[in-house]
C-alpha cells in the first residue's frame, strides 16, 4: 500500500511544505545564477519516469555554455561555475525537481531519472529502475552517488526497487541531509560530472 497511495500522498505534502520553506534560497541561487549564466538560471532535459513515460526535469544550471574553438561545448569541469560548485555541493540544483514531486512526475526517493537515450542501452534488469518513480535522491545517492560505477548504481537502484518501504525512505532521506552536510561522491573519478552510461554486457 506504501509504494502506491500513501508514498504519493507524503511526496505531495512535504513538496509543499518545502517549496514554501525553501523559496528564498531558491530565489537567491536563481538571481546569483542568473549572473553567472548570462539570465540561464535553469535546465531543462527530457527524463524518463515510471515505466519509461518520458517528463521533463527541472534542474538550476550549475555550468554555462561555453564552447571551445571547434565550435562544441567544453569538458563539464571547465564550465562548471564558481557559483555552481556550491550550488551542487548543498544539491541546491535539485531544488526545481520539487516541482516534478508535486506534479507526479517524480517521488522524493526512488532512482534517478537519467537520459533518455539510455533506455535501449540497460539490460533486462538494469531496466527494473523505472518499475518505481525516479526521485530527488536514491539508495545509489546515499551509497557513492557519482563515485559509483555505472553497474554498481543500477545494481542499488533495483535493490531499492525491491525493498521499497517507508522505513527504508526515511532512512535515505536522513542519510541525504548527512551526505548535503558532509559532502561525497559528488564527481566521477575522471570527470567533474558521471561520464554517460555506454551499455552493460547483457
Amino acid at each position: 500500500m506504501y509504494s502506491g497511495f500513501f508514498k504519493r500522498v507524503c511526496d505531495f505534502i512535504l513538496a509543499l511544505i518545502l517549496s514554501c520553506v525553501l523559496l528564498p534560497i531558491f530565489f537567491l541561487s536563481v538571481i546569483l545564477l542568473m549572473v553567472v549564466n548570462q539570465g540561464k538560471p535553469f535546465f531543462f532535459q527530457k527524463r524518463p519516469g515510471k515505466s519509461g513515460r518520458i517528463f521533463t526535469i527541472a534542474k538550476l544550471k550549475t555550468m554555462n555554455d561555453k564552447k571551445g574553438n571547434d565550435g562544441e561545448l567544453m569538458p563539464d569541469a571547465d564550465r562548471l561555475t564558481s557559483v555552481g560548485k556550491v550550488v551542487r555541493k548543498l544539491s541546491l540544483d535539485e531544488l526545481p525537481q520539487l516541482y516534478n514531486v508535486l506534479k507526479g512526475d517524480m517521488s522524493f526517493v526512488g532512482p534517478r531519472p537519467l537520459l533518455v537515450e539510455y533506455l535501449p542501452l540497460y539490460n533486462e534488469e538494469q531496466a527494473r529502475r523505472h518499475d518505481v518513480r525516479p526521485g530527488i535522491t536514491g539508495w545509489a545517492q546515499v551509497n557513492g552517488r557519482n563515485a559509483l560505477s555505472w553497474e554498481k548504481k543500477f545494481e542499488h537502484d533495483v535493490w531499492y526497487v525491491d525493498r521499497l518501504s517507508f522505513g527504508l525512505d526515511i532512512k535515505i532521506l536522513f542519510l541525504t541531509f548527512y551526505k548535503v552536510i558532509k559532502p561525497e561522491g559528488i564527481s566521477s573519478a575522471n570527470s567533474a560530472t558521471m561520464e554517460k552510461f555506454k551499455g552493460s554486457h547483457k
